[in-house]
């Protein structure tokens, strides 16, 4: 017999502002003994280094964490020109030196060939497996890594400022699986130059934003269990990009029980737009979210559970 999980029955978000120098994992385990929730997990890895938006699941929120990954991301991040390091950023140590320094006529010309889906190869040191192990530890073993090109999508990427010759800042939206560090690394490649990620902070995952991050210290300063639930985002937060559909009490059973319900009725009560075919939707009944749901065929099928 399984041994119980310790904890509370605590199902929300906490948005963190991730300071640098602490890794995302020691964050999702200081979120989960403040609150003394059961369960916990986090919305995509930030670097040591990077700082900002890390929002952390608990309870049912955790089988959400998917679709919010999936979900649209941005970044601020700063290149240092003229060192390539085997990290990308400046934790590395220096494998490629130039003397070239980008001007701005310059990197506001390349930029367009880093916009739509391109083909990024990620950073060596990266938590990509490659047969079976994680590139990381194959990279800090000395081992040849080598890994594929991958399309992403880059919404959208801009030069915000040039603070002097050695530095420039970008602002970027992204999809998922983008590496900062790999965009820096290109981007100086394209301008003549090498260069690597000296300073890196996200400041959007989803529908969450730098004004919904708290602070690790300021959490901490709260204490712990109830102090810290007020600043627990209802589950149904990290949904807000998914089409949402009415249903009624005894459908929510059913989806509840693993069951499909047929789409017509659940149709006729919601938005147009939120009924398209092979979509996935997050059914509500009473105000709150029960399910996430595959519309297939007439039927809407329930993928993820959620006992709120």
């Amino acid at each position: 017999m399984g041994r119980k999980r310790g904890g509370r029955p605590v199902h929300g978000w906490v948005v963190v502002d991730k300071p640098g120098g602490v890794t995302s994992v020691a964050v999702v385990a200081a979120v989960r003994r403040l609150t003394g929730a059961a369960k916990a997990g986090h919305a995509g890895t930030l670097d040591p280094l990077a700082t900002g938006v890390l929002p952390v699941a608990l309870g049912e929120a955790t089988k959400t964490i998917p679709y919010l990954a999936e979900g649209r991301k941005a970044y601020r991040f700063t290149v240092c020109w003229g060192e390539a390091r085997d990290t990308d950023d400046a934790e590395g140590r220096v494998i490629a030196e130039s003397d070239v320094r980008p001007d701005a006529a310059a990197l506001e010309h390349c930029l367009a060939a880093f916009t739509g889906t391109i083909e990024q190869v990620p950073p060596t040191f990266s938590a990509i497996k490659v047969n079976g192990q994680r590139a990381y530890a194959l990279a800090r073993a000395d081992l040849p890594v080598v890994l594929q090109a991958r399309p992403i999508m880059i919404e959208r990427i801009a030069l915000v400022a040039m603070p002097d010759r050695d530095h420039a800042e970008f602002a970027v939206v992204c999809g998922k699986g983008a590496y900062m560090r790999s965009l820096a690394r290109d981007i100086a490649e394209a301008v003549g130059t090498v260069g690597h990620v000296s300073l890196l902070r996200r400041t959007a995952v989803g529908p969450f934003c730098e004004d919904d991050a708290i602070s690790l210290d300021k959490l901490q300063a709260l204490g712990h269990s109830e102090a810290t639930l007020p600043v627990v985002l209802p589950v149904a937060a990290a949904l807000a990009d998914i089409p949402a559909v009415t249903v009624t009490v005894v459908e929510a059973r059913r989806l509840q029980r693993g069951q499909a319900i047929a789409v017509l009725p659940v149709a006729q009560r919601s938005p147009q737009s939120a009924v398209s075919r092979d979509s996935v939707v997050c059914a509500i009944a009473e105000d709150k979210p029960v399910a996430l749901a595959h519309i297939k065929g007439g039927e809407i099928r329930p993928l993820r559970v959620l006992n709120l």
